[in-house]
């Protein structure tokens, strides 16, 4: 990128190549916020779309102003005070939090060293023991919106008719896909309407508990309808989600979680356990249930009391995609932290 020195304000950097929920993240905000303010991304692995500026230049980028570095790793914080203290760049220094968790002391170290903090939601913010400004992730509503035509674009993807329960992501024991099999084996037996779809990849860790799920419903005899389909690329998503009637995030533990929000996004009702930031996106009995971690009677019965009824289904999808559309827009994410950019370039 051959934007000159003096109007770079801010370096997002990203030390990871592999694709990670925060090199997401990344790839999102950056260019709307390239729109209003001199934001650049840094590092390996990401999007050529991306605004972005070699590593080096970042390390070099003359002390005439501050700037600045906004980590999302302990592995960016730890640059960041090297740039400033031993290198003597002018940056000041912002960490954004998504992990709900206990730091470690030495993460605590590094928190402790920055100029501001972000947390990706209420009970992130409760794990520092700093002060922080919480901001809670957008998604691009318009990619992730209600489709023309909900049963044509079923036809397209292969799909049959039915009342499509989706759940998407990895698949391993931490996001609880084997509770949404179980509970979906429940309620196809009882609902011979309803189709299931796990869609996802298994790493070589988490390949055998694949199996056993995938034998699981071999043995229900339900294999034409609860279906494995493998992950798709990011743009091929929207799609995924605007063909289901329910979408269920069954995760026994998490971060924040986007896929609640893409789903909502599409007017689709979201089915949730209390567990990350779930609690603060999904309304409950209005734009869909939160539930019990683990509680497989729970989840049948959850998703039952929504796709059996064809009004409740209507009612509560249109208000999900509503209050996407009213709190969780990308663009107000990036303008909740280009506030916070501009506050630490004043000096506040």
């Amino acid at each position: 990128m051959n934007l000159p020195a003096s109007k770079i304000e801010v370096v997002a950097p990203n030390l990871k190549r592999r694709l990670s929920g925060v090199t997401a993240t990344i790839a999102r905000l950056v260019p709307i916020m390239a729109r209003e303010m001199g934001v650049v991304a840094t590092g390996p692995g990401l999007p050529a779309d991306v605004p972005h500026i070699p590593l080096m230049r970042a390390a070099t980028l003359p002390r005439s102003r501050w700037r600045v570095w906004h980590a999302r790793r302990n592995t960016e914080m730890l640059l960041g005070l090297f740039l400033r203290h031993a290198l003597r760049r002018h940056y000041r220094l912002l960490f954004t939090s998504a992990s709900q968790r206990h730091h470690s002391r030495y993460t605590k170290w590094l928190i402790s060293k920055m100029d501001h903090v972000i947390a990706t939601s209420a009970r992130t913010a409760s794990y520092l023991e700093r002060p922080a400004t919480v901001i809670l992730h957008g998604i691009d509503t318009e990619k992730f919106a209600p489709p023309p035509d909900r049963a044509a674009l079923r036809a397209r993807l292969g799909l049959p008719d039915g009342r499509l329960i989706g759940c998407y992501g990895r698949i391993r024991r931490q996001k609880g896909t084997d509770v949404f099999v179980n509970a979906l084996i429940e309620l196809a037996r009882r609902d011979p309407q309803v189709i299931g779809i796990v869609m996802g990849r298994a790493t070589e860790k988490h390949q055998g508990f694949e199996r056993d799920l995938r034998a699981r419903v071999a043995e229900a005899g339900l294999g034409g309808r609860i279906l494995f389909r493998p992950e798709v690329t990011v743009d091929e998503m929207p799609a995924w989600y605007q063909v289901l009637d329910l979408f269920v995030a069954p995760q026994r533990w998490e971060g924040f979680g986007l896929t609640p929000l893409e789903a909502m996004a599409c007017a689709v009702p979201v089915v949730a356990t209390r567990v990350g930031a779930f609690e603060e996106l999904v309304k409950d009995g209005e734009t869909g249930h939160l539930i019990t971690p683990e509680k497989v009677d729970e989840m049948v019965e959850a998703m039952a009391g929504i796709v059996s009824d064809p009004a409740q289904l209507r009612i509560m999808g249109e208000a999900a995609r509503t209050d996407m559309e009213a709190r969780f827009r990308l663009e107000r994410e990036a303008d909740e932290i280009m506030d916070v950019y501009r506050g630490l370039l004043d000096g506040e």
